[in-house]
């Protein structure tokens, strides 16, 4: 006698509905959003530089030292 065998069922399909798609593209744009909001400005940079740099004295020579400082500072780190 022959011996039945049972058919594989396919793969589930993924299902997507369209809440779970906004949802995602909310979450994108407000990650997007908070990195953009830490990241300073040059002219923010260039004007807290120029602070540093008056304060010492107006010495050149540590222009990238004054710029690197502002940034961080501004950046929060």
């Amino acid at each position: 006698m022959a011996e039945k065998m049972k058919k594989a069922k396919a793969p589930a399909k993924l299902r997507t509905s369209t809440a779970s798609v906004k949802t995602t593209v909310v979450k994108a744009a407000a990650v997007g959003n908070s990195a953009t909001a830490k990241t300073p400005s040059s002219e923010a940079i260039a004007k807290l530089a120029y602070r540093y740099w008056k304060e010492r004295g107006a010495n050149n020579g540590q222009d990238r030292q004054d710029w690197l400082r502002a940034e961080r500072e501004l950046k929060g780190a």
